[in-house]
């Protein structure tokens, strides 16, 4: 991967892990189960017409979710599988914070260091990350 796609990773981080949250709560929530009628069901043969079926839309659009929640577990864990490569107290506590949804401004007054070096910190943070990328391809 390459450094802007980690640094992007990591912007989305916050975001993606609550969207995923709440995306399976609320398909988990809502009744019905879809798999008996459009499972083994929908390779039977149907009558001629559309798909006006309001339920077997539904049940496409949920399945468009899932497959939404799949995408962004995988980027999750991308980014999981490369924290363990960060092992400096101040560059783990700036990822942490960063996985968190904080902003550079935030990070820094928290730390008590200015927001351009929490940048130069996350950007190494940004290049250990990538390097993994690049090693394990060899």
């Amino acid at each position: 991967m390459t450094e802007k796609q980690i640094e992007q990773l990591l912007k989305d981080y916050h975001w993606m892990i609550n969207s995923v949250k709440i995306m399976r709560e609320g398909l988990n929530d809502v009744g019905g189960n879809f798999t008996a009628q459009y499972g083994l069901e929908a390779a039977m043969p149907k009558a001629a017409g559309g798909h006006s079926d309001p339920i077997y839309q539904e049940f496409l659009r949920r399945e468009k979710r899932w497959k939404k929640i799949s995408d962004y577990e995988q980027k999750i864990k991308m980014v999981q599988d490369k924290i363990h490569l960060i092992t400096v107290d101040r560059e783990i506590e700036v990822l942490h914070w960063l996985l968190e949804g904080k902003s550079l401004l935030w990070i820094g007054m928290h730390m008590g260091f200015s927001d351009r070096h929490i940048g130069r910190i996350k950007d190494t943070v940004i290049r250990k990350m990538s390097h993994m990328s690049d090693t394990s391809k060899k």
